[in-house]
């Protein structure tokens, strides 16, 4: 690799280069051009001369020294001879015979020397040169680089100038921890007298982390909105370059555009593809991620607080960056965007339905409950579902079913019309979907019933049984996840007590039951073979918590022992329950069939004739 300047350049590559098209412009001007430049001549003897002459094909004669040059005209056109000047002192009176031609002694006009180093030298120079960016460009793209990768050493950063984000804190709902963190920043812009004062540094980091969604990028455009100074937005993934040192270089000209600017705020979107923990030097580690990791470290701890640069980074992984970013000094405080819970999602779904025509009485609370753990980019998602909606069935404005509808089509996905069950599958999965919901009437403390339905959707699901809670739980007691396993498991259960045979359907609640009941075992400390011993260590907690078993092959296999006997045990007691139940089974079963979709209230209806056997009576 070519070494590089100061400014990034690769030495002696101009040089280089303008020497390279010299030499291709002195060999075109010396074998080619004048190829291009004069017309074709044939050479020809004086006789030949003489007799064209005689047959009065010859138009025009010029004397060029020694030689004679004359156009002759042939099959319908013209052509060039030469020949040479025979001694011949008749050869004026010769031509004089033939009116028709034309002859005189050539005037030799030499080329103006500024047209002649403009068309042989400028023009090639500059067409070379253009040839050579578009093929650098071209070569650029298929690096990955696009049109920037030449750039080197220049911040990509998007500028906002003051209250050009357009977002305070007003379009930002549901994350009042956060903003009331951020609020301190924006005051210490606002009036950084005040702080100076008492002797107080402005933080010189804060990092937003969270699952994605949740508005992290929003709250940073709305830190910058709400203290009116210019907002400098990148992604960690725009420092990475092609080149080792690039990316460092990129990060000072950031924080010197910034330092220019101040007061501002810089903010870096996914701050852990830069941040990530270093490798302490092993083979194979990431020179140039290290490299721009080690700038920003540096050009944070150069920074002079006072100036009031605020550095705002932004990331759903916290666990996998470098203890040096987040010592104190660099990202002061690590400020948590969490889900929103009931109250903070109506209130999202309010501020995003500011902006659409809603009928009167939209219950926004139902929303909120039945949309339990979905991010504000997911709320978002759910109006904007319900509004197309309204649109497709031709009405002007959202109402309160399209709202619900677009609950289901976020987490199910749409109905898929065309899939058409045969008549024992479709019973099949009426069974499935009602041992579900029997279930959960069977339970104490269970989520009610709000829907039921057997319509394909474009999840792959076959149908589904949605269930709401009353009110936010945040404690979930171990009775409470038995009987949501139990809930799960009604489904295969329904289909072996009914039709004696089991099917692929349950694939699902198999999935959700095995991580409910290994969490118990591993993570909640709900069993009585270990107690209170963490045997899992979940990682990426925001990016769906995967979890990894921190123990010995042996308590892996008592774990496995544990989890078999806690489904097999729920799966026991639910078919009993069922049996139990089978007329009630059998009468929403065919309710079902038939109807294809019941509401909870429908199901209660048919509940309620008769008292369910070894649970609650149905109110």
């Amino acid at each position: 690799m070519a070494q590089m300047n100061e400014n990034g350049a690769p030495r002696k590559s101009l040089l280089y280069n303008l020497m390279i098209t010299f030499f291709i412009v002195l060999l075109l001007n010396a074998f080619v051009f004048p190829s291009f430049v004069k017309p074709k001549v044939a050479e020809v003897g004086y006789d030949e001369f003489l007799r064209k002459l005689d047959a009065g094909t010859v138009t025009e004669v010029a004397l060029e020294g020694d030689a004679l040059t004359f156009a002759a005209a042939e099959d319908g056109g013209e052509a060039l001879y030469k020949t040479g000047a025979w001694p011949d002192g008749d050869l004026t009176n010769r031509l004089l015979e033939h009116p028709e031609v034309k002859f005189s002694a050539e005037v030799v006009e030499e080329a103006s020397p500024l047209m002649n180093l403009l068309l042989g030298w400028i023009l090639p120079i500059a067409v070379f040169i253009g040839l050579g960016q578009l093929l650098m460009r071209g070569m650029q793209k298929r690096m990955g680089g696009g049109l920037n990768a030449m750039s080197f050493g220049k911040s990509s950063a998007k500028i906002y100038a003051e209250s050009e984000t357009g977002v305070t804190f007003q379009d930002v709902a549901g994350e009042d921890e956060a903003k009331e963190a951020l609020t301190e920043i924006v005051n210490f812009l606002h009036d950084p007298d005040k702080y100076a004062a008492i002797g107080a540094k402005l933080p010189k980091g804060a990092l937003l982390v969270g699952p994605p969604g949740t508005g992290k990028t929003l709250l940073a455009k709305a830190v910058a909105g709400e203290a009116k100074v210019p907002f400098f937005s990148m992604s960690g993934s725009e420092f990475v370059e092609m080149f080792v040192g690039m990316g460092a270089a990129k990060v000072r000209d950031l924080f010197k555009q910034a330092g220019e600017k101040a007061p501002c705020i810089v903010f870096i979107d996914e701050i852990d593809t830069i941040g990530k923990k270093r490798d302490g030097g092993m083979i194979g580690g990431n020179d140039e991620r290290e490299q721009t990791l080690n700038q920003l470290l540096t050009e944070m701890d150069g920074f002079d607080a006072n100036k009031g640069v605020v550095i705002l980074g932004a990331t759903n992984r916290p666990d996998s960056l470098d203890k040096a970013l987040l010592r104190p000094g660099r990202f002061d405080r690590r400020i948590p965007v969490e889900l929103p819970d009931l109250q903070g999602r109506e209130a999202i779904l309010r501020v995003h339905a500011k902006h659409v025509k809603l009928e009167p009485g939209i219950d926004f609370s139902a929303i909120a409950r039945a949309t339990s753990g979905a991010s504000g980019a997911e709320l978002a998602n759910i109006i904007n579902e319900a509004a197309l909606r309204a649109v497709r069935e031709g009405r002007e404005r959202v109402g309160q079913a399209d709202l619900q509808e677009s609950v289901e089509v976020v987490a199910a996905g749409y109905q898929k019309k065309n899939k058409v069950l045969s008549d024992r599958e479709k019973r099949i999965v009426a069974y499935h979907e009602v041992g579900h919901a029997l279930v959960a009437a069977l339970q104490t403390g269970a989520a009610p019933v709000t829907k039921i339905t057997i319509v394909p959707r474009t999840s792959g699901a076959l149908g589904y049984t949605m269930q709401v809670e009353e009110s936010e739980r945040f404690l979930m007691s171990r009775e409470d996840i038995l009987n949501k396993i139990a809930v799960l498991v009604g489904g295969r259960a329904a289909e072996e007590a009914v039709f004696g045979s089991i099917t692929t359907g349950a694939a699902n609640d198999i999935e959700q039951a095995t991580r409910l009941t290994r969490a118990m075992v591993t993570r909640y400390g709900m069993s009585d073979a270990f107690g209170m011993v963490a045997l899992e260590a979940l990682t990426n907690q925001y990016l769906g918590g995967d979890a990894s078993l921190a123990c010995s092959n042996e308590t892996a296999a008592e774990i496995d022992r544990q989890v078999i006997a806690i489904v097999r045990e729920q799966y026991e007691r639910v078919s009993k329950l069922l049996r139990d139940n089978m007329e009630a089974l059998n009468r929403v079963a065919e309710y079902l069939y038939r109807e294809e979709t019941i509401t909870g209230e429908q199901f209660l209806e048919i509940l309620r004739p008769k008292a369910l056997e070894g649970g609650e009576q149905v109110a």
